[in-house]
């Protein structure tokens, strides 16, 4: 047998806690075609865009970026006002999630290289605690490991989560006609704590996450 110490004793802790959450899933398809030529015109991945339309979109939901806390014996419910992100890494040592602080507060060229830093951390073995604490929302990048749709596990005392699967070139049909086009599709996945996030809650800040992905100019209106 081999003892679990490290990032895969704090995986299996926190996903014995997990148990403990009635999860409501939901899943969508993003036409990611204009991120896709966006990103590639500022030598980045897509994964800093999503990040920045979660938080733009949890500002119209700031049910989604909060935590369930205990007050006095009771259950009670914080909305947090920065947006501080887990992002899972997979690495030699186990599953991590560093945390980009503030994104609110970062341009995508800001937080994708807040990403790069955390990541080189992470297959280092490097990562300060104040990397790997206190997020208020997570996000994991399945895609990048050649999955599509999943089921993520919303991590207490975090209430939502989001799963991105690969993006794929795929047809269309054009509007109501019979017309197909090629378009580049990623799947998102998500899962909230049913307790405290109701359907209408993640299902608009879903369409609001890719309303601004599908929309450049939209999404650009809010890039500071």
């Amino acid at each position: 047998a081999t003892p679990l110490r490290g990032a895969r004793k704090a995986m299996f802790n926190s996903m014995t806690a997990a148990l403990a959450v009635p999860h409501l899933m939901l899943a969508d398809e993003v036409d990611v075609g204009a991120l896709e030529a966006a990103r590639r015109r500022l030598g980045v991945s897509a994964l800093p865009f999503w990040l920045k339309a979660c938080s733009v979109a949890a500002r119209a939901y700031p049910g989604v970026n909060a935590s369930v806390v205990d007050v006095d014996g009771a259950p009670a419910v914080v909305e947090h006002q920065t947006h501080d992100f887990g992002v899972a890494v997979a690495t030699p040592h186990g599953l991590v999630v560093p945390v980009v602080r503030d994104v609110g507060a970062r341009t995508v060229l800001e937080i994708a290289a807040e990403l790069e830093r955390l990541r080189v951390a992470a297959l280092a073995n490097a990562l300060a605690p104040a990397d790997v604490t206190d997020a208020t929302f997570s996000v994991s990048n399945i895609g990048a490991l050649g999955g599509t749709y999943a089921a993520p596990v919303v991590v207490p005392p975090q209430v939502a989560i989001g799963a991105i699967g690969r993006a794929k070139r795929i047809p269309r049909f054009v509007g109501d006609t019979d017309a197909v086009e090629a378009a580049i599709v990623a799947p998102i996945s998500w899962a909230a704590d049913h307790r405290v996030v109701d359907g209408a809650t993640i299902a608009g800040f879903s369409n609001a996450v890719k309303d601004l992905l599908e929309d450049p100019a939209l999404f650009f209106e809010h890039l500071r």
